[in-house]
């Protein structure tokens, strides 16, 4: 994948803005094998804003973008740290498991899944996977804020975002009516997906 993107000319293009972050990263995932027809292999895009709570975004300020040069469990520095302790103080007694430091994945089918629950194939495939019914409605997925306040309180959560957050605002409404149950504490019925108060439509 190096060689064909150097040749690509690919990463000059985007430089002399011919192409856009979007087209960009979209072959980027295209030459690393990444592709639509692959749950497993979906298409992965960043987390880019770090900004879920305020009622106006200012693009001017620069503190509300994410440090790309991080991976999302890491923007934390607190989360920083324990991944860094886990990795350094993990031992396999066997000696067969290399150290690491997450125990999953920043994109697999299951996430990919969780996402596009709303839009059909996917919400049969979720439904299958769950042995023929929803996932409870707190681990569904049914709010921005919320599941960014996941990935920065929990180091085990390292789920990034899939392009259709960047396209196709239809997968956060529940255009078919699905029933994804009540919330456990609010008892709040998850519906729609809940957006930052800075978004007034998905």
């Amino acid at each position: 994948p190096a060689d064909l993107l150097r040749a690509s000319g690919l990463t000059q293009k985007w430089v002399n803005r011919e192409i856009s972050n979007f087209e960009y990263l979209m072959q980027l995932n295209t030459i690393a094998g990444r592709t639509y027809n692959d749950l497993s292999q979906y298409h992965v895009f960043p987390w880019i804003l770090v900004d879920y709570s305020s009622k106006h975004l200012d693009l001017e300020n620069p503190n509300i973008f994410r440090d790309l040069s991080k991976p999302v469990g890491m923007v934390n520095p607190r989360n920083e740290q324990e991944v860094r302790e886990k990795y350094e103080t993990f031992e396999d007694p066997s000696g067969v498991i290399e150290k690491f430091h997450y125990g999953t994945h920043y994109s697999n089918a299951a996430s990919v899944m969780h996402y596009l629950v709303r839009v059909e194939p996917f919400t049969t495939l979720h439904v299958q996977l769950q042995s023929g019914k929803f996932d409870v409605a707190d681990r569904q997925f049914h709010s921005i804020p919320g599941s960014f306040a996941s990935l920065m309180d929990n180091p085990n959560d390292v789920k990034e975002l899939i392009p259709e957050f960047f396209y196709f605002p239809e997968f956060l409404v529940n255009f078919n009516g699905f029933d994804l149950g009540k919330l456990q504490i609010t008892k709040e019925q998850v519906n729609d997906v809940r957006l930052p108060p800075w978004a007034s439509t998905p």
